[in-house]
């Protein structure tokens, strides 16, 4: 690091050279951008800011290579985002990158336990590796007419999981049809992960065609650039980059290749010798395997994708789809839909926890402890305790040696999510903590209660965490109340995890909790003071605005304040009146979206509350979801696809897992409360509903509800408790209970046939 004097001439030469040059002063303006956060040890982290490097610098090529191109056959979002009468259109002049701003969608597929996540996006087209080149299949007519999927205003695309996880592309148009199935298999010979496309097209007119399957310089990101193709020998393998192979099941029987000078592939299809190679210095080599038929054709592809795996990637683990998903708690309900989420969310959960949890495939194919905290917590809920623990174990090793638990510096609030969350894992499965977590335990109580400001100061702030990042939506580095109500979870589950081995630190722990909560409740009071209303802010020096979102982390998951809590219900109010479109949270700051899984935490605010809003918010959340079952992190609200963050983000799942979760059965203080969010809709069909087994910090409970009459249910439960059995409330809405027996009630309408 330079000393105080070194940097004074560097500063003076770094000025000097810009203002010669024309440019803004670098200094000025970066203090500037500093003076709007608050005072930090830490910026923007490291690893944001160099994942920001890179989007952007593709979003700089793809500027000087789209717009230009307008001729190629692009991914959908290009399609849409360049086309001036689409509603998707963004204008361009000024912006110095072009980037996915308006349908960051796409699906993730693969095999239990592999790291490899290929992606399909809307419109069928697979990139089968992170950050590269891209398959896209069309169906030509002998008379013209095209089956360009980018271009399709509508297509149909499902998931499935009856066997494989696969996702089905259906498309037709003037007589031509097309079905794309994407999905990873296991190599039966080399036990490897093996990526496969099945493309099937048609004319209904009976005429001849072609299937063209084309390798694309482009993914859902933009350009992703191809220097050299090759075809092998035998004519069934293209050699990409003299890196990657795709095979076909059978020779190619014409296969044309082109490059930058000559445009893209889609021009030179009409030519009837076969290419061996090509070569483009730019990067924008595109091929196409062109398949001549009387009818349809069907052709499958296979890219391996062990050869771009680490060293130390495993094989490919003998289980399957079937056998995972059978693990998982079970939901059955009279609404098809939310059904179809949750077993789509689940699958999400299994598919991205290879051995670390990841938030999402592509975008964000990387490791951060906040996301993980409620990615494993709906591992747990849902029953996955061995999934469970294995991620779990990835943590001690990215705990410093001061204790801190990190992904990103200047995030203080995962000490206290990995902290709450070990708690979680100990409750949930009865399970005792292991004694090789105490030391890291202690540590991670320990480095927050370092990390405290002193109690002392004349400072909205005082003893608090210091101004940070925290979470990337709530806004510049600040004293963000998020970070404060996680640190204290994270303090009181340390010392319910230390009573009976270590009491003196569980004590220690303890206290410091008590005295940061303290530290809270007079800053928010001061807050109170200031705002004229009780609603908490993001932080001690922010109005109220969208980023107060963080701040209900106290209700949940939290549950450090009663539900009726007035700073935390005055909170959801003011964000409900002033931050939610269509009944989804809109988040202005950075994510400029619908966010389906804070809508979803709202949700479970109000849930808790018994407030009838929440199933708004959730009924909102399943109908801004793809045609996958899955979200991406924030919604465009005008053409509801994804507009930040990854196209499938792992997240939005888990809390739709958690939510489903406690519709049916939540923890709240010593009791157990069964069917407080059970809509009365699915009452009305009388179809039976089940759920389970879902683990409780009490044990393992399933429950059944039947329709034995007009007006009544009847709930039935089993569980396995760890130990005593709980206080259980029947909380179903609209609904008093009329004869309980042993683990089964009868209940009726308080109004008859008219249940609330």
């Amino acid at each position: 690091m330079l000393r105080p004097l070194s940097w004074l001439p560097l500063r003076y030469i770094i000025r000097k050279a810009a203002k010669s040059q024309g440019f803004l002063d670098p200094i000025e303006i970066m203090a500037r951008l500093r003076s709007l956060a608050q005072p930090s040890e830490v910026g923007e982290p490291i690893e944001l800011l160099r994942a920001g490097v890179v989007f952007h610098a593709r979003g700089l090529i793809n500027s000087k290579v789209i717009q230009h191109n307008l001729d190629w056959v692009w991914p959908y979002w290009v399609e849409r985002q360049y086309d001036p009468q689409d509603i998707a259109f963004t204008p361009r002049a000024f912006s110095v990158t072009h980037v996915n701003l308006t349908n960051r969608n796409w699906t993730a597929i693969g095999y239990p336990d592999v790291d490899e996540l290929p992606i399909v996006d809307p419109r069928g087209l697979l990139t089968p590796l992170l950050d590269g080149w891209s398959l896209d299949v069309w169906v030509l007519g002998d008379d013209g007419r095209m089956l360009l999927p980018s271009r399709l205003e509508q297509v149909e695309q499902t998931c499935s999981t009856e066997k494989d996880l696969e996702i089905v592309t259906t498309a037709y148009h003037d007589g031509l049809s097309l079905t794309l199935k994407a999905r990873v298999v296991r190599d039966e010979e080399t036990a490897t992960p093996v990526c496969q496309l099945t493309a099937s097209g048609a004319d209904d007119r009976a005429g001849a065609g072609k299937l063209v399957v084309s390798l694309r310089p482009c993914n859902p990101e933009g350009v992703s650039f191809i220097n050299s193709i090759s075809l092998g020998a035998d004519e069934t393998t293209w050699r990409v980059n003299d890196r990657e192979n795709i095979h076909f099941d059978r020779p190619v029987p014409c296969s044309v290749m082109s490059n930058y000078q000559h445009g893209d592939v889609i021009f030179s299809l009409d030519q009837q010798s076969t290419q061996t190679s090509t070569q483009c210095d730019v990067g924008l080599a595109s091929a196409a395997a062109v398949f001549e038929f009387k009818g349809q054709e069907t052709v499958t592809v296979s890219i391996p994708l062990s050869e771009q795996s680490a060293k130390e990637s495993l094989p490919v683990p003998e289980t399957d789809w079937r056998t995972e998903l059978s693990m998982a708690c079970q939901f059955r309900c009279p609404d098809s839909h939310y059904e179809e989420l949750w077993h789509q969310a689940i699958s999400s959960l299994i598919l991205h926890s290879p051995r670390d949890v990841y938030p999402g495939p592509y975008t964000y194919k990387r490791f951060w402890f906040r996301d993980a905290a409620f990615i494993i917590h709906a591992l747990l809920a849902a029953g996955f305790n061995g999934r469970a623990r294995r991620a779990i174990d990835q943590f001690f090793d990215r705990q410093t040696a001061l204790g801190y638990f990190r992904s990103q510096e200047g995030e203080w609030d995962s000490n206290g999510e990995v902290l709450w969350l070990l708690r979680r894992y100990q409750l949930l499965t009865g399970a005792e903590i292991p004694a090789d977590w105490h030391k890291a335990i202690i540590k991670g109580g320990k480095w927050i209660k370092r990390k405290l400001l002193d109690e002392k100061l004349d400072a909205p702030h005082a003893g608090l965490l210091p101004a940070g990042f925290s979470a990337e939506h709530l806004g510049p580095n600040d004293f963000y109340y998020w970070d404060d109500f996680w640190s204290i979870a994270g303090l009181e589950s340390a010392s319910d995890m230390l009573s009976e081995v270590d009491d003196k630190t569980a004590q220690e722990f303890g206290s410091t909790a008590k005295t940061l909560r303290n530290s809270v409740d007079r800053s928010l009071a001061s807050c109170a003071a200031r705002l004229n209303r009780p609603a908490m802010p993001a932080s001690p020096y922010r109005r109220l605005d969208a980023g107060a979102i963080g701040s209900i982390a106290a209700g949940y998951p939290l549950q450090a304040f009663s539900a009726a809590d007035p700073r935390l219900t005055d909170c959801l109010d003011y964000l409900l009146d002033n931050c939610f479109i269509n009944d989804a949270f809109f988040q202005d700051m950075i994510h400029s979206g619908l966010n389906a899984y804070l809508t979803l935490q709202a949700a479970q605010v109000l849930l808790r509350a018994d407030d009838p809003r929440y199933l708004k918010l959730m009924d909102s959340v399943a109908g801004l979801a793809s045609p996958t079952g899955q979200w991406p992190e924030a919604i465009h609200p005008q053409t509801l696809g994804g507009c930040m963050g990854d196209g499938h983000h792992v997240w939005a799942s888990a809390e739709w897992v958690l939510i489903i979760r406690n519709c049916f059965v939540r923890e709240e203080s010593d009791r157990l409360v069964l069917c407080a969010g059970i809509p009365e809709r699915w009452l009305r069909t009388g179809a039976e509903i089940e759920f389970g087994p879902a683990q409780t910090e009490f044990g393992s409970v399933s429950l059944k509800l039947d329709i034995p009459g007009e007006g009544q249910v009847q709930l039935c439960w089993s569980a396995t408790w760890h130990d005593a059995e709980p206080e259980i409330e029947i909380h179903l809405p609209g609904y008093t209970i009329t004869d309980q027996k042993d683990n089964s009630v009868l209940l009726v309408a308080k109004k008859p046939g008219k249940a609330a």
